[in-house]
């Protein structure tokens, strides 16, 4: 590949303010809408993330997004004046699966069970994902991105640079965990805001060297 040539990108935007995301309340397949102030927040956003130079509908290859209302309405207020940006709606990148904690707080998981940790615990019940569940299928979602990525680093016609998502919380911080090739526990130290953008790449022009970019592009800081 030519040195000149921008490596591809993978852009990862967390759904707007809900009023579970601001009480803290664990949201998995719960389907809550985004606030007023969260539709408000990502329609602000949108000229500043989309279009030439930025998140350019013509250079996606890949558009995935969460089922959840949260996530979908995030995608669309983002590409409202872009026309129809042709995109999947999949259970790939839904939002890690509380099981039993559903719509519950940390503080009321501790009191059921008080060193209860996500990253090294899961989630219990018949719906609740262990961590490895988690990973392996969040590294699924990594394997499809960068099979799009090394065709366009290989030159293949008609490739596209980049790929997006458009998802949640902490499947956004497995997914940059696993992206760098770390455990998925390495989640816990990174903070992903509502609305915020992640940017994951590549060191030195190598596909080999995957990097975290940017967290919290243009996020809604509480």
């Amino acid at each position: 590949m030519s040195p000149t040539r921008p490596m591809p990108r993978l852009f990862v935007i967390r759904h707007g303010e809900t009023e579970w995301s601001l009480n803290g309340r664990h949201t998995g397949r719960s389907d809550i809408p985004l606030t007023a102030r969260g539709e408000e927040q990502i329609k602000a956003n949108a000229p500043n993330l989309i279009g030439p130079g930025k998140i350019d509908p013509q250079n996606l290859a890949m558009v995935l997004v969460s089922p959840r209302q949260r996530a979908h309405k995030t995608f669309h207020l983002l590409f409202k004046d872009s026309g129809d940006v042709p995109h999947e709606l999949t259970e790939e990148v839904r939002e890690w699966d509380y099981g039993e904690y559903e719509g519950l707080l940390s503080s009321e998981i501790k009191q059921l069970k008080p060193t209860w940790a996500i990253w090294n615990d899961g989630c219990p019940g018949k719906d609740g994902e262990s961590v490895d569940q988690m990973t392996k299928r969040v590294d699924g979602v990594i394997n499809k991105v960068q099979e799009y990525h090394k065709r366009y680093v290989d030159g293949v016609e008609g490739a596209r640079r980049d790929v997006l998502i458009v998802a949640h919380g902490h499947l956004s911080r497995v997914l940059i965990s696993r992206w760098i090739q770390f455990p998925l526990a390495l989640g816990t130290h990174f903070n992903v805001e509502p609305a915020g953008v992640a940017i994951l790449s590549y060191n030195h022009n190598n596909l080999d060297e995957p990097a975290l970019n940017a967290l919290n592009l243009h996020a809604s800081l509480r």
